[in-house]
């Protein structure tokens, strides 16, 4: 029995988004585009310095549970907060959206995990994310009954960065791929496949990835190329299917000797990319769930990743299921 339509693991995180200028990235030591991993004493540094900021509950796979709900999908969670008041906001909004979430939080130290979002002015988002209470998930707080009961389990690459979802990952694809599930992952940022190489291409030809996700940087980075067809050529011999998303020149899904091509949705302003990959992923999944061809899948991430990069934040505001049948595709 099919309980959920997307079961998503990965780093609960509460962003804090505040926009700042290119002097203030490099005045600061920021690495511009990319997730940095930060610490308690540079989290306190960087938020002391910011401007006015939203609170949103973010992470990259609790984005894409949101907007598999979003599209009427059933989403499913698992991440770890602690018992703190962003752990409150953070449970409290993915159960807003729908999401099922019910991994127990800590008690006390350390503290939910935030990320620092900076975006400049061209809506580039630079990430600084302390990881707090993530680094705790586990394979304890891995629940059976949702690993197998999902048609699809997503989970982040960043989930490699703590030890321990490591082995909560594994043990979950195991459960998933004993049900006659399948199991995807994003590469999540070209500097995270750096430093994961080894292990990602393993998780796809050993067969415990059934589906990945990159953008045209993280397929290159782990391929090692610069040529982007070289490594398309690469991951449709290394996984079952791959959605490989290129900004303003749309996406291409392969599988086997198929290639689909995915137009842009076109946009009115280009606010912040931040979320963008994984609304890409939620609108795919949710079509693929509903057993609709790849081009539609695509269609559907295309269509959720526009609307989201034209607001702050990373969780569409509109009912991705309300703009899909707007668009036609639902």
């Amino acid at each position: 029995m099919l309980d959920y339509d997307v079961l998503c693991i990965g780093n609960a995180i509460v962003d804090i988004i505040a926009q700042c200028d290119e002097a203030f990235l490099e005045t600061n030591g920021i690495i511009k585009g990319a997730m940095n991993l930060i610490d308690t004493r540079r989290a306190e540094l960087l938020y002391s310095r910011m401007g006015p900021a939203i609170e949103a509950s973010g992470g990259s796979a609790g984005n894409t549970a949101a907007g598999v709900a979003s599209f009427g999908g059933r989403a499913a969670f698992f991440g770890k907060v602690s018992n703190d008041t962003l752990g409150e906001i953070y449970a409290h909004d993915m159960h807003a959206q729908g999401v099922a979430f019910d991994t127990r939080p800590l008690n006390g130290e350390p503290p939910t995990a935030r990320s620092m979002i900076f975006v400049t002015p061209d809506g580039e988002r630079s990430m600084n994310t302390y990881l707090g209470a993530c680094v705790e998930l586990g394979p304890e707080d891995v629940e059976a009954d949702k690993a197998s009961g999902a048609a699809v389990t997503y989970f982040e690459g960043y989930l490699w960065d703590p030890p321990r979802a490591k082995e909560a990952f594994r043990q979950t694809a195991k459960l998933a791929h004993a049900a006659g599930r399948e199991v995807s992952m994003t590469l999540s940022d070209s500097f995270c496949v750096d430093r994961y190489r080894d292990e990602f291409l393993d998780l796809m030809r050993s067969g415990t990835v059934d589906i990945v996700f990159a953008n045209s940087h993280e397929i290159k980075s782990l391929y090692q190329t610069a040529s982007f067809d070289e490594a398309l050529a690469q991951i449709r011999k290394d996984c079952k299917i791959a959605a490989v998303t290129r900004s303003e020149k749309g996406s291409v899904i392969v599988r086997g000797d198929q290639t689909v091509t995915i137009d842009v949705t076109k946009i009115r302003e280009l606010v912040d990319t931040t979320g963008a990959g994984d609304l890409y992923a939620a609108g795919f999944l949710y079509g693929y769930t509903q057993g609709r061809s790849l081009k539609h899948c695509g269609d559907l991430g295309s269509l959720a990743a526009g609307l989201v990069i034209q607001q702050i934040g990373p969780r569409p505001r509109q009912n991705l299921r309300h703009e899909a049948e707007q668009a036609g595709l639902l």
